[in-house]
């Protein structure tokens, strides 16, 4: 039945194939393919897929792998993804509530090629349909348009068309690789591991209300990515479009790949990943006022924490530091500290501290200049037993975002609770 329905989904969504070749893998054959995970999970100069983030960014090498997975003819198939089924409140003056869904999913077809390896990626959202309005509750975050003005207090859903890349690696001797990557849609190398794709925030479903001083181009129409590495250490440089998506979440925004980034990768171990990253964002941003679109220039550093205790304990944590400076603007910076503890890869605890420098347009308030703010998120999310491979789960999530006294009549209070519930699905994990 599941071949029936999959060969039916080829012919008309030729991407969704790679999901469902890890459906019938893990529902059919889980156990013929078992042993063959381990080689499944290492790729070339013995580098662990699992450190494989978004776009071309990595993680620790001790990271676990939520995915589904099949190999067949030459190709290993894997199927990623996350959907919530959520009920969210904010508080305050500003705050609202929301029952949507917020989801992605991912595919990947990866094989030898011209003494390389070719990965093809296709990563998809139903949010454009499952998130209302202009977006989901989440006090304090800010980024994009909607209906003419700057979204506040909101979380903007994301594209339908999240990436569609292809990914090239090949050896040129001596321990160094070439990595070519870019398509239609697809993630410059700019900034950490994209928040959805984090360990430390796999459980949350909430986006971190600094995503748009680290991770804002992880989805970008127009990409290409060149990169040299070894080892422990890559450097990249990418050259792409770096406007943000307009309101239309069901199209491709294409315009002239004018943006550039640097990033330099170093894995001292196989628990570190650290990054330094910074670009130049060429009309990033719509005008205050009608003015012409504003350019960004943006630095971002981050390291990653991974370590899996005797006793199944997963430890996840991400520290991240963002500057942004607009063009004849102010600069502003944000911090952010995220982690999870996941113990039998059942019981999933994180939390989430952030604080960020934002302007009094982002905010979308009558006082201008820059305010700082903070919010404080934690959650515990339940996984149940695996089905089909796959794992659901339960959860709830309480926050306080915090603001500046200048801005308690806009917010009603200076600390403002929130809080969400909600079902999940997700990948099981694969076996190391």
């Amino acid at each position: 039945m599941y071949a029936c329905v999959c060969s039916r989904l080829i012919a008309r969504y030729g991407f969704i194939v790679l999901l469902c070749s890890g459906v019938v893998s893990v529902g059919a054959q889980e156990s013929h393919d078992a042993p063959h995970a381990g080689h499944a999970q290492m790729g070339d100069q013995d580098i662990p897929m699992t450190r494989d983030g978004s776009g071309t960014s990595w993680l620790p090498d001790e990271t676990p792998m939520y995915a589904l997975h099949a190999q067949g003819k030459g190709w290993v198939f894997m199927g990623h993804g996350t959907a919530f089924l959520q009920y969210l409140k904010e508080s305050g003056d500003r705050g609202s509530e929301q029952t949507g869904s917020i989801n992605w999913m991912m595919g990947m077809a990866e094989r030898p090629a011209g003494g390389g390896r070719l990965s093809l990626r296709a990563m998809v959202s139903l949010e454009p349909w499952t998130i209302g309005g202009c977006g989901y509750p989440n006090l304090l975050a800010t980024g994009e348009i909607c209906d003419g003005e700057a979204i506040h207090d909101r979380q903007h859903p994301h594209d339908l068309f999240m990436e569609l890349a292809a990914q090239y690696n090949h050896p040129l001797g001596k321990g160094v690789r070439l990595e070519l990557y870019g398509g239609p849609a697809g993630e410059p190398a700019l900034g950490p591991v994209a928040f959805m794709h984090r360990v430390s925030g796999l459980s949350n479903p909430i986006a971190p209300m600094t995503h748009h001083w680290f991770d804002s181009t992880h989805i970008t129409y127009g990409v290409a990515t060149a990169g040299l590495y070894g080892r422990k250490w890559k450097t990249e440089v990418s050259v792409f479009n770096g406007r943000e998506p307009d309101e239309t979440r069901t199209d491709f925004d294409f315009a002239a790949m004018d943006s550039w980034s640097a990033r330099a990768w170093f894995l001292p171990s196989s628990q570190w990943s650290l990054q330094f990253s910074g670009g130049r964002l060429h009309e990033a941003e719509p005008g205050h006022d009608g003015e012409l679109p504003i350019d960004i220039s943006r630095l971002t550093a981050s390291a990653t924490y991974h370590r899996t205790t005797l006793e199944n304990v997963m430890w996840a944590t991400t520290f991240g530091w963002g500057r942004n400076a607009e063009s004849g603007g102010d600069a502003t910076n944000a911090v952010l500290v995220e982690g999870s503890v996941i113990i039998r890869d059942r019981h999933s605890w994180y939390g989430r501290f952030e604080w960020a420098e934002k302007s009094g347009h982002d905010l979308a308030v009558q006082e201008q200049g820059i305010f700082s703010l903070a919010k404080l998120q934690g959650g515990y999310t339940r996984y149940l037993r695996t089905w089909k491979g796959l794992a659901p789960g339960f959860g709830a999530a309480v926050s306080a975002g915090i603001v500046p006294g200048s801005l308690q009549p806009e917010y009603g209070d200076r600390l403002n609770p929130g809080f969400s519930v909600y079902l999940t699905l997700r990948p099981a994990q694969l076996p190391m």
